[in-house]
């Protein structure tokens, strides 16, 4: 998006310091209309827990309702934050800290040790774009923060104006709620103010603010003491009643679970509102890379869980040596977090639940938010400006988490590496690691009545270096068995017994057929003409039709490496969209899969 550079600099994110700065809006960005800046919060399918997260071939999924659901807030606290992230336009530090395993999160909050702490927009867009809420942190501690809070606890009436004042910030940056963190001492005489600033605020957000939620954090207890309990009990309660959820210091044990459900049960609560906290730099816990046995413990006892400092896998690089604070990046840097990063996720996934994508029409380039350079169509983007390859190495590093684009739902360690040396769109792409296996990319909930789909794909590979199919496994609207598409190129669509069928691409010459509303402006049509191919890169369109509505509910890949192979499969682009085939005429010859799911070929 270009931005006029009289308002650039009042797109920078920033704190407020004082309750005089809070009551007057007094922010550089107050006459900015970010409904123009922010990505509206997508909606979400109901999540699944995978039981074989990444085996594609398999019936993994578990229904979960009440009695089992688990959420996660994230809460992001790197360096005291607002770093290079707070910027709206990009930095060129491509290195910097990404997060986007959004599949698996339902909150994310920023957080910061300074007084009222406001999402920077590429934060808020990288999580609305895949569903997730986004909180903001009001914190008093210290000397100066109990004074703050003296002052709004002072009367009601200054309670309902900070109270206004906080729902008018999540109105006006688009985000959906607020962290409350009081680390001081409250005098006894104003303990009901305080409960009454929580209801207040609960009251309002939910009112005023699209999915309005307030965390409370497990700090104070009844008598305004500072004792963190590590637990809910009679102590905390009220806060718990007062607000949505609540996130439970990190010092517990298992007869803080054991006492938590024990009081669950007694108010007749649900589980999910109360988040255990793991802080990943192993804060009075089992965490870092053994996470997951803290986790365990925390989602057999059917327990949410706050992870807390998950940029542990990009700080902790500075102690093997890494530079993690170059200007414009550093290759090692970025591989090794990536790597780490991808492992962590990894090994907490058994418990965690996953968020199928819903929406249509889908598109990914599989971009992070960040690149040493920006790809278009293939090229370098300096290259496609200046209409030479002579540009290419021009094009600038970025990171900008407004970019991202929708991410894989599910950890690639072992099966896929982020590419950064070349991209389709964006700044990155896929290297498929794992050949001659197919594994899942996508959890998706695309209900198709019509029966009929494009698909597209843009990918990077040498003939000598093997084959390529994208998968899609799809049940009919009945919830018959799964079948699976398998999308490469076998000259002729198959259709075989046992739930498979092999479909080759829709003919390229007639290509330009595929415009009109079904057009993909992330994949341009002309790519797919006979014989272009953009620095190796070329899209595969597949037109299908069934003889009913379908769901598709997984895309993966599937690459067949051969032995004198020098290179490997790189994945830049998917494309998913329903389509009605009769309302084209498309030659006979072109190449359009029409598939009998109800009539018996792939059900037999």
């Amino acid at each position: 998006m270009s931005i006029p550079l009289s308002i650039a600099d009042k797109l920078e994110a920033e704190a407020i310091h004082t309750n005089e700065q809070l009551l007057a809006f007094n922010v550089r960005s107050k006459d900015v209309n970010w409904h123009e800046y922010v990505t509206p919060k997508k909606p979400r399918s109901s999540p699944v827990y995978l039981q074989r997260q990444f085996n594609l071939i398999s019936n993994y999924r578990e229904p979960i309702g009440n009695h089992n659901r688990r959420k996660v807030l994230l809460c992001h606290d790197m360096m005291g934050n607002y770093l290079e992230d707070r910027h709206y336009h990009s930095s060129k530090k491509y290195d910097d800290y990404r997060f986007y395993h959004w599949s698996a999160v339902d909150y994310f909050c920023y957080f910061s040790h300074k007084y009222i702490t406001i999402p920077p927009c590429g934060w808020i867009n990288a999580a609305h774009k895949h569903g997730v809420s986004v909180l903001g942190t009001f914190i008093t501690e210290g000397s100066d923060g109990a004074k703050r809070l003296h002052d709004i606890l002072a009367s009601t009436e200054m309670i309902d104006n900070i109270v206004d004042a906080m729902v008018k910030l999540c109105k006006h940056y688009h985000f959906e709620g607020w962290l409350i963190n009081v680390e001081c001492k409250v005098e006894s005489d104003s303990m009901e103010n305080l409960y009454y600033f929580l209801n207040r605020l609960r009251e309002a957000v939910e009112q005023h603010v699209e999915a309005g939620v307030v965390f409370w954090y497990d700090s104070v207890i009844e008598t305004g003491q500072l004792s963190w309990q590590n637990e809910l009990n009679a102590k905390n309660v009220r806060f718990f009643r007062s607000t949505h959820a609540t996130l439970i210091n990190y010092s517990w044990d298992d007869k803080s679970l054991e006492q938590t459900r024990s009081l669950c049960e007694q108010e007749r609560a649900h589980s999910q509102s109360v988040f255990f906290g793991i802080d990943v730099f192993g804060r009075n816990q089992i965490a870092k890379f053994q996470s997951k046995r803290t986790l365990a413990r925390i989602a057999k006892n059917r327990f949410s869980v706050g992870i807390f400092a998950p940029a542990w896998t990009y700080e902790t690089l500075q102690q093997f040596g890494y530079n993690i604070k170059q200007e414009t990046g550093d290759d090692a840097v970025n591989e090794t977090f990536l790597l780490r990063n991808e492992k962590f996720w990894w090994l907490l996934w058994d418990h965690l639940a996953t968020h199928p994508y819903n929406t249509l029409a889908f598109y990914t380039d599989f971009c992070m938010g960040s690149g040493k350079r920006t790809y278009v169509s293939g090229l370098p983007k300096a290259a496609v400006e200046d209409g030479s390859e002579a540009a290419a190495g021009e094009s600038e590093g970025f990171f900008n988490l407004s970019r991202q684009s929708l991410q894989p739902s599910v950890p690639l360690h072992d099966l896929a590496t982020r590419h950064y040396d070349d991209a389709f769109n964006g700044g990155s792409c896929l290297r498929i690691s794992q050949c001659d296996s197919s594994f899942r990319l996508f959890a998706t909930d695309f209900k198709l009545p019509g029966g009929g789909l494009v698909f597209a794909y843009a990918y990077k590979l040498s003939p000598q270096d093997g084959e390529f199919d994208c998968i899609l496994r799809f049940c009919t609207s009945n919830n018959a068995r799964d079948c699976y598409l398998f999308l490469g190129d076998y000259y002729d669509t198959v259709s075989l017994q046992r739930g498979r069928c092999y479909v080759s691409p829709f003919k390229p010459k007639y290509n330009e057929l595929l415009s009109g509303p079904l057009e993909c402006p992330q994949i341009p049509k002309d790519m797919a003409f006979p014989d272009f191919q953009a620095n190796g890169w070329r899209v595969r369109y597949y037109v299908v039709e069934f003889d009913g509505g379908i769901q598709v509910k997984d895309i993966g890949v599937l690459y067949r490496k051969t032995p004198e192979a020098r290179d490997t499969a790189y994945l830049g682009a998917v494309y998913l969209n329903e389509f009605n085939v009769n309302h084209h005429d498309f030659p006979v010859d072109s190449n359009i899969a029409l598939i009998q799911v109800y009539g018996g070929d792939l059900l037999n």
